[in-house]
């Protein structure tokens, strides 16, 4: 019987964090270690790096996701141990899983089988308390603006008008809506409330968009809080816990340095969502390990319409980053399920399926290529039951879009399964230079922009909203956020709003159900369709597989 992911990971033979970061060149005094495994780096060692060159940086994401499962995490790591075990000075950087996943029905974000970060149960679980502390700056904020309207309310806030929200880093659908301050006068002011996922908090986006404590501390004071009756913006500066909020994070924006199975160096900070937040791993992580490494390997969040469109919109407007190329990730069986089969039935041969499936791969390469203007390669992650039949045919497929697709064992094999993938990819980023661009300027208007990404991203024929709507975004647009990215927070299981619509739907109507400003993260949300910021917890959560053994050990964490 194969051994599990957790197996597989409590097997490893890792090094002492201190060895790791030696390969890397960075001096053990500037490492903060939790443990033996697990250190941050700190800011003296990061703001050194500044005058060195840049590292190549290759983005993984996949294709629209299913229940199938697709791989894109594993690959991540798969690729960058490939890429070291060719001779390239590699680096990756991931996501911090959040615990309501972990609990709920995704399970971890290690990666799987022999492609995985390590130490994987503290990965998965509380790390260095970065999520914790996230939280709690956000809760703090959230206690301030209640404790400043009960004991006077000197700025005037409209308890209607209150956008900011608190938030837990777990799925708990019956924290959405709630009612606080109940209870007498020495509770407050009743007001309905809720809560949202520590992912999808804009102190979350913030964490990962700043480029220094002090940047930090200056986009923590531009949150937007609420408004007064007047509908002028309070901010939270003007409650004064920004210093506080950011005491809180000073050691949380120190990137965190783990490794992989195979001893290769791999950075993991910051979490955000990317259906319902920007998905991308902190840019101060990411920056430092490309002063670092000659290749750098990072992942964006679930399909290339989601992740890789905010990664390139937000992250890289923000920070300057260019990657190189793109990596897009898939398997026949969720091309199978794309093209209608059911998922009981996606080991089986069908090659009627899998042709129209494919439409859902071809649209991500041709977003890539097009719209974003990066050369791509196809690694599709291979299980014993893909038939010849079904590589003939999506190769065949594939073969005019000018994006090899590459079969990768990396989950079985570890680096040597990723090898064919890594070296196409050098050899691509040498020859075909590329064309990068983002989807919409900056110039144009926010209602322009969601319109240009549903358009030309999700092949979507229009976007509605109500007039409610409509007038918060042109308030915002005379405002003057209208230079603002926007954050499209939408299903991820489809290119369109309907979870239920698979493959590559096109003339789909997306409808903004909600807008929320982000003036500390400097982009404006666009909430579609039914997509919840707190998510729920499925019938059959994955806590009720995760145990502790009588020896200590953790079992059932995948």
């Amino acid at each position: 019987m194969p051994l599990s992911d957790i197996e597989i990971a409590q097997r490893a033979k890792l090094q002492r964090i201190v060895k790791i970061a030696e390969r890397l060149g960075i001096p053990e005094e500037h490492l903060e270690p939790y443990g033996h495994y697990k250190a941050k780096v700190s800011f003296e060692f990061v703001d050194s790096l500044n005058h060195r060159p840049d590292a190549k940086v290759i983005l993984v994401t996949a294709i629209t996701p299913t229940p199938a499962g697709e791989g894109k995490t594993t690959t991540t790591v798969g690729l960058g141990d490939a890429l070291n075990r060719i001779g390239k000075k590699t680096v990756i950087c991931l996501r911090e899983p959040s615990l309501g996943p972990v609990f709920g029905m995704k399970g971890g974000a290690a990666g799987g089988g022999y492609a995985q970060v390590v130490p994987m149960e503290d990965i998965n679980l509380h790390f260095t308390g970065d999520f914790s502390a996230i939280g709690l700056a956000n809760n703090l904020l959230a206690a301030a603006i209640d404790n400043h309207i009960h004991h006077g309310n000197a700025l005037g806030i409209d308890v209607r008008r209150i956008a900011w929200r608190r938030v837990v880093d777990m799925n708990d659908r019956a924290l959405r809506e709630i009612v606080v301050a109940l209870g007498g006068p020495g509770n407050g002011f009743p007001r309905q409330d809720g809560f949202d996922i520590v992912v999808a908090s804009e102190i979350m986006a913030i964490f990962c968009l700043a480029t220094s404590l002090k940047d930090l501390k200056t986009r923590l004071g531009n949150i937007v809080v609420g408004y007064t009756r007047e509908q002028k913006p309070v901010r939270a500066r003007d409650l004064n816990v920004q210093g506080a909020m950011t005491v809180l994070l000073k050691d949380a924006l120190k990137p965190n340095l783990v490794q992989t199975l195979e001893n290769n160096p791999a950075f993991i900070h910051g979490g955000p969502f990317a259906n319902i937040a920007h998905g991308c791993n902190s840019v101060i992580a990411t920056r430092t390990a490309m002063k670092l490494a000659d290749y750098v390997v990072t992942e964006a969040g679930f399909g290339a319409d989601l992740g890789a469109e905010k990664f390139i919109d937000i992250k890289c407007r923000k920070s300057g980053i260019r990657p190189s190329a793109v990596v897009i990730v898939a398997t026949i069986r969720a091309l199978k399920y794309h093209g209608g089969v059911d998922l009981k039935e996606v080991t089986k041969e069908n090659l009627a399926a899998l042709e129209k499936g494919i439409a859902n791969l071809e649209r991500h390469v041709n977003n890539v290529r097009n719209h974003y203007g990066l050369p791509c390669v196809v690694s599709i992650n291979r299980f014993d039951f893909d038939t010849d039949a079904e590589i003939a045919l999506l190769k065949k497929k594939m073969a005019h879009h000018e994006a090899p697709v590459i079969l990768a064992t990396h989950w079985a094999h570890g680096a040597k399964g990723a090898e064919e993938v890594a070296r196409t990819l050098v050899d691509l980023v040498e020859k075909v230079p590329s064309d990068f661009k983002f989807v919409y300027d900056d110039a144009l208007p926010l209602w322009d922009k969601i319109k240009t990404v549903a358009t030309r991203i999700y092949r979507a024929s229009d976007v509605t909203a109500d007039a409610k709507v409509r007038a918060q975004i042109k308030r915002l647009q005379e405002e003057g956020y209208g230079h603002y990215p926007v954050c499209v927070a939408k299903t991820q299981y489809s290119f369109s709003t309907d979870p239920q619509l698979r493959g590559a739907p096109t003339g789909h109507v997306v409808n903004i159900r909600e807008v929320r400003l982000a003036a500390g993260a400097e982009f404006v949300v666009m909430v579609c369709g039914d997509v919840m910021t707190m998510p729920g917890l499925p019938k059959v959560p994955s806590a009720e597989k995760i145990d502790l053994t009588d020896e200590g050990r953790v079992v059932g964490l995948f």
